[in-house]
């Protein structure tokens, strides 16, 4: 029987790559939603049993989330959650602002009515899982934000808008019950962006 270690090797190769994704995507939503806290000291060995995955896949996990700025790399000593502080949300949400502006001017310009169509769409969804409780609302609310941005034809603008969305998303988490977030109307906002 002949194996083809091509493909033997490819298969491998997937199977690690969809643990690390996974291992990635499960540690970033932990530190955006709070559940690491910052500064927090991230243990490879507390994280794989936590997680139930081996060591590579946290150790590039976490590579992963230094570039996005979400986990820091400690010399000598291992990864902790990145600190938080009134300077870095203040430049965060500046940086948010102007890139998703220029995002959002480029896709108006761009629109095309299936765009237009897909953003109804994106909003809608959104919304039912907000009035549901839907566990899902948190991807969908950035998925319509992103989806308002899909039409402006720029790769690198995109990903660092995505970027500073889960940024700015986990400031959002710990301010938790602040007054002054309560007092937002983000339904309307929404509504309004999308009547424009």
């Amino acid at each position: 029987m002949n194996f083809d270690l091509t493909k033997l090797n490819q298969s491998a190769k997937n199977t690690d790559t969809s643990t690390t994704q996974k291992t990635y995507l499960a540690l970033r939503k932990m530190i955006v939603a709070g559940d690491i806290k910052p500064g927090e000291k991230l243990k490879i060995e507390g994280l794989r049993k936590l997680l139930d995955t081996g060591a590579s896949p946290i150790r590039e996990a976490l590579s992963l989330l230094t570039s996005d700025n979400l986990v820091e790399r400690i010399d000598q000593r291992g990864f902790r959650a990145s600190p938080t502080s009134r300077k870095n949300f203040e430049e965060i949400l500046m940086l948010r602002c102007e890139l998703e502006d220029t995002a959002f001017r480029q896709s108006i310009e761009n629109r095309t009515p299936e765009w237009e169509e897909i953003v109804v769409l994106s909003h809608h969804r959104m919304v039912r899982a907000q009035k549901s409780g839907d566990a899902a609302f948190e991807d969908l609310h950035k998925s319509f934000h992103m989806t308002l941005l899909g039409c402006c034809d720029a790769p690198i603008l995109l990903k660092f808008c995505s970027q500073l969305y889960n940024l700015n998303i986990r400031y959002r988490y710990l301010a938790g019950s602040a007054m002054n977030y309560k007092r937002r109307d983000v339904t309307s906002e929404h509504h309004s962006i999308i009547a424009s």
